[in-house]
């Protein structure tokens, strides 16, 4: 057979069966951080942007899926060919203060993902009239035993299977039947002078950046050890995640603009809001199915990602062991910030009233930290890869204009609603 190897067996495999093998093998911390970044405080977002503006911030989707993507792919190639995590390059390059600085944005940006994912599970609990007491410590027993396999592959595996229910917001958006013409016409009529709807532009980069994603995705390629060889595989990994997430993203507001006429309410509050909103295309009892299965799996993947975020970020800048491929014995520290981070955010969600009103908040904020966030990324991408690898010519400028630009919508949107 032309273009083709020869395994060990005796099997000949072509070159294009080995390339997806190799991305097989390879593919994982993209899907999983994107899968994740489509979290409760996400969907709510998405939510609330179709209820307010109908589909005039629906073009702000697909414009941050190469955005998206371009920013972590600066995650892979720094994992890849440094082999270190965020959190140890920027104690290595600008020093522990600047390292510390980065961590507590980080430990920030996870409280505020944990308090929406937990209520989220909380919300779909009583979407079915089962209390959150009981809910939140089925939901915190099943993420500690996931990450206690000492296994990164098998965290990966049940992540992704987890995360893939959040495709049930495609479904819906479907069965809504939305008419093009309307959709089009609304996408390209932007309000730009409007600060409520700039408020809205800020929450959804915040919802779609976030600080925890940066540690995380950089975390797992080094945790998972990939080579050079990988890393076309692992760009590939990335970017078709970026469209998995946008697409679910849109989904949620392409479905909550045709159910919803604009303006009628002020408000989604929490999941049962938009779950009311949205179901009524699929029938109530199906729609709550639907609906509630696609919540929960956006809430569980995205608070196994941003805890194990924090327990990677704090490891690699105070120096303890982090691994998953360590049993929880092996890296107490590792486990603990990771246990106490789903023990708190359940319990925090269980005694505090419902915080699901928080979600635009908290996409808000992250986006206010993206100078912070996307400042080092790409001080990193500049200093600490090799001379070949490193940041330059066209594309250093594409990627610091996109970073100007993504903050400044997020610093004007943020700060302008904040004040109004």
């Amino acid at each position: 057979m032309p273009n083709a190897r020869v395994l060990p067996e005796g099997r000949p495999v072509s070159k294009s069966s080995s390339r997806l093998t190799r991305f097989l093998a390879v593919a994982g911390p993209g899907l999983v951080v994107m899968l994740a970044d489509t979290d409760v405080g996400s969907v709510i977002t998405a939510g609330q942007s179709g209820l307010q503006w109908g589909y005039r911030l629906l073009l702000l989707q697909l414009l941050l899926i190469p955005i998206l993507a371009v920013v972590q792919e600066l995650t892979v190639r720094l994992a890849i060919f440094t082999g270190r995590g965020h959190g140890e390059l920027i104690r290595e390059i600008f020093g522990p203060a600047w390292a510390w600085l980065s961590a507590t944005g980080l430990a920030i940006a996870c409280i505020g993902a944990l308090l929406t994912e937990f209520s989220g599970v909380a919300g779909v609990g009583e979407l079915f009239g089962v209390s959150r007491n009981i809910t939140l410590p089925m939901a915190a027993v099943a993420l500690l035993a996931i990450v206690a396999t000492g296994s990164y592959r098998r965290v990966e595996l049940v992540a992704i299977g987890i995360g893939l229910f959040e495709l049930a917001f495609v479904g819906v958006a479907w069965a809504a039947r939305p008419d093009g013409a309307t959709m089009l016409a609304q996408a390209i009529n932007i309000p730009w002078t409007d600060s409520k709807y700039l408020y809205l532009v800020a929450a959804n980069i915040g919802a779609v950046i976030m600080p925890w994603m940066v540690f995380y995705q950089q975390s797992a390629v080094a945790d998972k050890k990939l080579r050079p060889e990988h890393y076309s595989a692992a760009k590939w990994d990335t970017i078709a995640g970026a469209v998995l997430t946008q697409l679910v993203m849109a989904a949620v507001l392409i479905a909550a603009a045709t159910t919803l006429a604009p303006g009628t309410t002020s408000s989604l509050e929490n999941v049962g809001d938009l779950s009311r909103a949205l179901t009524p295309v699929l029938g109530l009892e199906a729609g709550r199915i639907v609906f509630g299965l696609g919540t929960l799996g956006a809430a569980l993947v995205s608070a196994i990602v941003t805890s194990l975020a924090l327990a990677w970020g704090l490891g690699e800048v105070a120096g303890y062991r982090r691994s998953l491929e360590y049993y929880p014995l092996q890296a107490r520290w590792f486990y603990g910030v990771y246990g106490l981070c789903i023990c708190g955010g359940a319990l925090m969600v269980g005694v505090a009233p419902d915080l699901v009103s928080l979600n635009v908040g908290v996409q808000v904020m992250n986006a206010l930290m993206l100078p912070l966030v996307l400042g080092f990324l790409i001080a990193l991408a500049i200093r600490a890869l090799p001379a070949e690898r490193r940041l330059r010519g066209w594309y250093l400028w594409l990627v610091l204009a996109i970073t100007v630009i993504c903050c400044a919508f997020g610093l004007i949107g943020g700060i302008g609603g904040l004040l109004e």
